[in-house]
């Protein structure tokens, strides 16, 4: 029979550790084939390297947890009890001494039971290694963010179809929410960002509802449709009715850099490799300083997660990889540009799995 967490019980060895604890979130659902949300509750699945791995359950969890066909201990506890005895009795039967969590996942509530219940259990950070479980994307990983693509864009021609002079960015943005659902989204990677004008040279803007979109404007939209567990990225900037000589040119230095990342991409690259080539291209062009960010990060089942695609950053990547190629240019007071793509490292070079055209499209003209 497969061990279904062998690749877990291999990372604490490789950490030397007795075990990895996980808690709800991207790792959680990968390992159980099911996701659980994180709230006050305290939820632990523990993987030692050798035997049998045990759970800390809510009580109320008890039947959804059935479905995950879950063979070790659990250890359940029911609110008017309280989560304690629940740790005690885990730490009476597994006897460990090292433990590697997901440091930026684990809550310090859940860090702290654990310890009371076992007070001289080293507890250490081993976020890098469990999560990089996840960054070399399966087949069914691959068409799931295929999915998730698709669907975004479906939804970003239809908004890119209605916009107008004279709307806010919150009617925008309410156009290409309702249309994400529409188009069969499970949920959103994130909250979108729409953002029009001057509010566009911010990278994580907010949607205002007191701002009228302005013919010339550069229009940003930042969002993603979640399907089957994974998150697409995807950023395209237009221009509303017309764009000035300096909006084109902005756009043309962005889009250059994008291409440049995409060029130098293959399997055996360099996040470092990848960045340089991008964040090159914008230095050497009149608007070096108007860089704010690094070329993008790894996504799937988190929106951002490793590897992040930066200088110095040196690590080498394998095909199956998938990483957000999004260089931007932004001047505050003025305007921003970033065009992002979602791209998969082959063997032969590079795939983008995003297919929206990247040409400058003026939208909504009178």
């Amino acid at each position: 029979m497969t061990d279904r967490f062998a690749d877990l019980r291999q990372t604490a060895v490789d950490l030397k550790v007795d075990a990895v604890a996980l808690v709800p979130g991207p790792n959680f659902t990968r390992a159980l084939g099911q996701s659980f949300a994180s709230h006050e509750r305290p939820f632990v699945l523990i993987v030692p390297a050798k035997g049998d791995p045990a759970a800390v359950v809510p009580n109320l969890e008890l039947g959804s947890w059935e479905q995950v066909k879950f063979d070790g201990p659990v250890y359940d506890w029911r609110d008017q009890d309280g989560y304690q005895p629940a740790f005690d009795a885990l730490a009476r039967d597994l006897h460990i001494h090292t433990l590697a969590v997901e440091g930026q996942v684990m809550r310090v509530f859940v860090h702290h039971a654990l310890k009371k219940a076992m007070p001289q259990l080293e507890i250490t950070d081993g976020e890098k290694a469990i999560s990089g479980l996840r960054m070399i994307k399966t087949d069914a990983d691959i068409a799931a963010l295929e999915a998730a693509i698709a669907i975004s864009e479906r939804a970003l021609a239809h908004t890119l179809d209605q916009v107008r002079s004279g709307m806010t960015e919150t009617e925008v943005e309410a156009i290409l929410v309702g249309r994400l659902f529409a188009e069969g989204a499970e949920g959103l990677a994130f909250e979108p960002i729409v953002a029009a004008g001057e509010n566009s040279a911010r990278p994580h803007a907010h949607a205002r509802a007191d701002y009228q979109i302005k013919a010339g404007d550069a229009l940003l939209l930042d969002f993603g449709a979640r399907k089957h567990g994974f998150a697409a990225d995807i950023t395209r900037t237009v221009f509303v009715d017309h764009v000035s000589d300096e909006g084109r040119a902005v756009y043309e230095t962005v889009l250059a850099a994008n291409l440049a990342g995409f060029a130098v991409t293959k399997a055996g690259v360099t996040a470092h490799d990848i960045d340089d080539a991008v964040i090159s291209t914008l230095e050497a062009s009149p608007y070096a300083n108007r860089i704010r960010t690094k070329t993008g990060h790894g996504l799937g089942r988190d929106v951002h997660e490793a590897p992040y695609i930066m200088r110095g950053n040196h690590a080498a990547l394998n095909a199956g990889v998938v990483y957000t190629n999004e260089p931007g240019l932004y001047e505050i007071g003025n305007f921003g540009v970033r065009i992002e793509d979602d791209v998969l490292i082959t063997t032969e070079g590079c795939r983008s799995l995003t297919t929206f055209p990247k040409d400058l499209m003026i939208v909504g003209k009178t």
